[in-house]
């Protein structure tokens, strides 16, 4: 079986554009390495991880041996596990010592979003700063985050050692820093083997359309920025059509071949390994084992009863359904990759070209839904809920507020607290109820991040809700009214967004429950680049196409209002075309 990555260093990091294949390059690699009898640990950073169903090996927080794969050990860093033990953590020490409000008031303080973040990258930082953790293993695999995101979980090293060493103050958002500054040292040694060339490779997966592309080439410039030389690429699901009779996989090869014509020169000069689109699912170890190359094709399960295309909605209806109700917010949502940005887009430009005012904006640092819509009406607005310049914005209200109230000392105390990561999770929430609230006035169209970090936003946005009742304090109406506009079938419509795979579909459905504990349900499904409704020849995408019905079916049994996109073989109408129809 070949290596995916021909000359792994001890540290690999799979990134890209969300639904490039980062965990199967990254499942694939560590199978092949541990069959050469390499010691290899897997983890996944994601909080949206499918690794499990992958390998088919329940994971936990924890390395567990992956059957039928001797030297191979995986884990899930579980962002929820992870934050209670952090809590846990800084409150014990506490507890009976302290009265019951204080310590009350200190757990509902370390119930964010941002102390998920930590504590999550605390476990990280761990793997890679302490020898003593990763002694036992020849290489560690990172399967990560979709880019954005990832670049953010690189970015935290720098970011928490300056905010520590600059803060004079003895507490930040995240309880004593005491805590804090007994870490630094690990994060210091997690920085320094990030940029070790010599122990750290940077996996760059892509696929082979302009979008993917593109974001890899951003993702390469921004790794240089933060230090991070060594990188790899690897251009995953390459087609090649077998013969010509097959418009559509004529079209798809041609698309392919363009978007690789324009490959950014960066990209260009990095090594790379090309992996062709293989006619089944990645996944189980023997379809992992063969997009290393191993000879073989793995055993493809039954497709399942043919699916009658004509049993789903389509998208010109869906859009009907909300023009009829005239204003409210709109949020994509679902695994990295499936399309959520572009249905955002077009649902957007049809709604704006039926007159109504409408916002199209994304949570995503990843996502540049400016590129999605470049052509548009005066009706559609398009921004994005930027980081740094909302926070920029949330230091200086904060600031003014306070200014009349603290002499110099006090001034400065809180400008260093202001600096701490912390205060960009506040900022760009109170940005996002902001966002929701727009939806009083026209439509407002969400395209979200990938479906764990919508969830820590919506877990935010709970925690939050409940520290306003119970202070009573003087929050903005935008984030008072946040959660129960989001509980609001009436207001806030949610589309769960899929492709006809078993990993897409089962995290949505996933998805779609931790919404019903929230109280938020689910307005549609869109299950999009779908083949059923094409006909095709090739006999990859006869194969391909075959596969789909048998989670098709599975998703019927499980709801009724379900949209079908066909694959998009040609840049679609910016207006709902969804592309091909032969």
């Amino acid at each position: 079986m070949a290596l995916l990555v021909p000359h792994p260093t001890q540290l690999l990091f799979f990134t890209g554009k969300g639904g490039v294949g980062k965990t199967s390059a990254a499942c694939s690699t560590a199978i092949a390495l541990a069959d050469a009898g390499k010691r290899v640990l897997l983890v996944s950073t994601d909080p949206a991880s499918n690794l499990d169903e992958v390998l088919g090996t329940e994971l936990s927080g924890e390395p567990q041996s992956v059957s039928g794969v001797p030297g191979l050990r995986a884990l899930n860093i579980d962002p929820e596990e992870t934050a209670r033990a952090y809590r846990e953590g800084i409150i014990a020490p506490v507890r009976g010592l302290l009265p019951e409000a204080v310590v009350a008031s200190m757990e509902e303080q370390l119930s964010g979003a941002c102390t998920t973040e930590i504590a999550a990258f605390d476990v990280f930082s761990r793997l890679l700063g302490d020898p003593a953790r990763t002694a036992d293993f020849d290489h560690i695999l990172f399967d990560t985050a979709p880019t954005g995101h990832t670049l953010r979980l690189l970015e935290l090293p720098a970011a928490w050692s300056t905010f520590i060493e600059t803060n004079v103050g003895g507490n930040s958002c995240l309880g004593p820093l005491s805590g804090l500054s007994a870490q630094r040292g690990l994060y210091e040694a997690a920085q320094a083997a990030l940029r070790d060339t010599g122990r750290t490779t940077l996996v760059l997966v892509a696929r082979p359309d302009d979008a993917s592309l593109r974001e890899a080439e951003r993702t390469r410039i921004e790794l240089a920025h933060l230090g991070l030389r060594q990188v790899h690429l690897i251009l995953n699901g390459l087609f090649r059509a077998m013969g010509s009779s097959d418009l559509i996989a004529a079209e798809l090869q041609a698309r392919e071949a363009q978007a690789l014509d324009h490959l950014p020169e960066g990209l260009r000069e990095l090594p790379r390994t090309t992996v062709p689109l293989l006619p089944y699912g990645l996944v189980g170890l023997g379809a992992l084992r063969s997009m290393g190359g191993e000879k073989g094709s793995p055993r493809i399960e039954a497709a399942g009863e043919a699916v009658d295309p004509s049993r789903f909605d389509t998208l010109e209806a869906l859009a009907d359904r909300l023009v009829a109700q005239g204003k409210g917010v709109v949020m994509t949502m679902g695994k990295g990759g499936v399309g959520k940005t572009t249905l955002a887009a077009r649902l957007a430009l049809r709604l704006a070209g039926a007159g109504f005012p409408v916002t199209l904006t994304t949570t995503d640092p990843a996502a540049h839904v400016e590129a999605a819509a470049p052509v548009r009406p005066p009706t559609l607005r398009v921004t994005r809920i930027d980081p740094e310049r909302v926070t920029e914005r949330y230091r200086a209200e904060v600031l003014a507020a306070a200014a009349p109230d603290l002499d110099a000392p006090g001034r400065a105390l809180l400008e260093e607290d202001l600096r701490s990561p912390c205060t960009e999770e506040i900022a760009v929430f109170r940005a996002f109820a902001e966002t929701v609230a727009q939806g009083r006035e026209g439509f407002v169209i969400i395209d979200t991040a990938p479906t764990g970090h919508t969830l820590l936003l919506l877990d935010a946005a709970e925690a939050y809700h409940r520290e306003v009742l119970r202070q009573s304090s003087d929050a903005p109406e935008a984030v008072r009214q946040l959660l129960p506009r989001l509980r609001d079938a009436a207001f806030t419509r949610i589309l769960l967004v899929t492709l006809p795979e078993a990993t897409p579909i089962h995290e949505a459905m996933q998805l779609e429950g931790d919404l019903a504990r929230a109280g938020i349900r689910p307005f549609a499904w869109v299950v999009n680049q779908s083949l059923t409704p094409l006909a095709v020849t090739d006999p990859v995408l006869k194969a391909r196409r075959a596969q789909e019905a048998r989670f098709l079916n599975e998703l019927l049994r499980h709801t009724s209002s379900i949209v079908l996109e066909p694959l998009a073989c040609v840049p679609a109408d910016p207006v709902l075309s969804p592309g091909v129809h032969p």
